[in-house]
C-alpha cells in the first residue's frame, strides 16, 4: 500500500515494506511520482525490493554552507538573523562529523551543554533548525538520517511579556535619530517584526491608501499592514537612496540586515533594562489590548494564525471583563 502526497510543490512518495515506512521526495511531476510508486510497490509484491541505504559523503559543515546557499537564502527573509546565527552555534560541535554519524546521544549532550550558557527557547530554535537542515538532506538525497527527529524540545516560559510604558516609548524615540528612530517608530505603531521591517521596500509602501504590503512573512502569508499618522511621517522623513530597492539602507547602499549592535546600546544608554527588540511588537499589542481593542483585532494587526497567540494580551483588556460581567446587570 502506497500514497502521493504533495508538499510546496512537490510530490512525495509514501510506502511500506515489511513493517518499515519509506517516504521519499520525486520533484514537481505527479505523472513521474506515481510512475515511481508504482514500480516501488511492484518490487514490493515481487519481493525484489531492496532497502539501498543513502550514504553521505558530507560532513555537517559542508551541508549548512549547501544548506545556506540553496535554500535558506534564496527563500528566508530573516536568514542572517536566524539560520546563519544558529548555524554558528551547531558547527562548533557537529560541524566535523559526517551527517550519517551524528547520533542523538551527541545531540541530547549538546542540549544539555547549551542550557548552561543561554535560555532553553534558544536551544530549541537550534535544535528546531538542525531537524530542517536533516529534512532537506533528505529531501536532496544526501542522507536518509535525521538523528534529531525524535528530539523533544525543552519547556520555555512563555510567560515573559515585556513592554515600554509611554513615558520609556516617548524618551527611546526622542532620544534616537536617524534610521533607527524611524525603525523604532514603525515598530511600536505596527507591531511588525524585525526581519519585516529591514526587508520592506519602496514598492511595498502605499502613501495613498496608509498600507504596507509584507509579501514574505514568517507564517508565509501575505499581509498588508495600515499606518498611522505617525509612521507615515516618519516614513517620509527616511532618505531615498538612488538605485536602491530597499526603504532601511546604509550609507554605502547596502540594505540594513542587523540591529544587534545599535539597538541594545541605545537601551543600555537610557537605562531601559530587560527589553529586546522583539517586545517593542509586545508593546503595540499590549497599547492596544489596553486601550480596549478587540483580542481579534490585534491577532489580526500581529499576523498571528491562531488566537491563542493573541491571548497573552488579555489580561491588559479591562474592557474585556468589564462587558463580560456588565452582561449580568440587570
Amino acid at each position: 500500500m502506497g500514497t502521493l502526497r504533495k508538499r510546496n510543490e512537490k510530490w512525495y512518495i509514501d510506502f511500506y515494506s515489511n513493517g518499515k515506512r519509506y517516504k521519499q521526495c520525486i520533484g514537481k511531476d505527479k505523472k513521474i511520482a506515481q510512475q515511481v510508486l508504482n514500480k516501488k510497490l511492484t518490487e514490493i509484491a515481487e519481493g525484489k525490493f531492496l532497502d539501498k541505504r543513502i550514504s553521505s559523503t558530507l560532513t555537517f559543515k559542508e551541508f549548512t554552507e549547501l544548506y545556506m546557499d540553496l535554500y535558506a537564502k534564496p527563500n528566508k527573509l530573516s536568514w542572517k538573523n536566524c539560520d546563519l546565527v544558529r548555524i554558528r552555534n551547531l558547527n562548533p560541535v557537529f560541524g566535523k562529523y559526517n551527517l550519517d554519524v551524528i547520533s542523538p546521544t551527541q545531540i541530547e549532550e549538546y542540549k544539555k551543554q547549551r542550557l548552561t550558557e543561554v535560555s532553553p527557547a534558544t536551544v530549541n530554535r537550534e535544535i528546531t533548525c538542525m531537524k530542517h537542515l536533516y529534512n532537506k538532506a533528505n529531501e536532496w538525497g544526501k542522507t536518509d538520517k535525521n538523528p534529531a527527529r525524535l528530539t523533544r524540545k525543552l519547556r520555555e516560559d512563555n510567560s515573559r511579556l515585556r513592554y515600554l510604558d509611554e513615558d520609556e516609548i516617548s524618551r527611546l524615540i526622542d532620544n534616537t535619530t536617524g534610521y533607527m528612530r524611524s525603525i523604532i517608530i514603525l515598530a511600536v505603531n505596527t507591531g511588525m517584526r524585525r526581519g519585516e521591517i529591514l526587508g520592506i521596500k519602496w514598492d511595498d509602501i502605499d502613501f495613498t491608501l496608509g498600507l504596507i504590503y509584507l509579501l514574505r512573512t514568517k507564517n508565509g502569508e501575505r499581509r498588508n499592514v495600515p499606518m498611522n499618522n505617525n509612521v507615515i511621517e516618519a516614513l517620509k522623513h527616511v532618505p531615498k537612496i538612488a538605485g536602491s530597492d530597499y526603504l532601511f539602507m546604509k550609507i554605502n547602499g547596502n540594505p540594513i540586515i542587523n540591529l544587534a549592535k545599535r539597538f541594545p546600546k541605545l537601551l543600555k544608554e537610557l537605562n531601559i533594562t530587560d527589553f529586546r527588540f522583539h517586545d517593542l511588537r509586545h508593546t503595540f499589542a499590549s497599547r492596544l489590548a489596553m486601550k480596549g481593542i478587540d483580542l481579534n483585532m490585534i491577532r489580526a494587526l500581529l499576523g498571528h494564525k491562531s488566537i491563542n497567540m493573541t491571548l497573552r494580551y488579555s489580561h491588559l483588556s479591562p474592557s474585556h471583563m468589564k462587558n463580560a460581567v456588565g452582561i449580568l446587570s440587570f
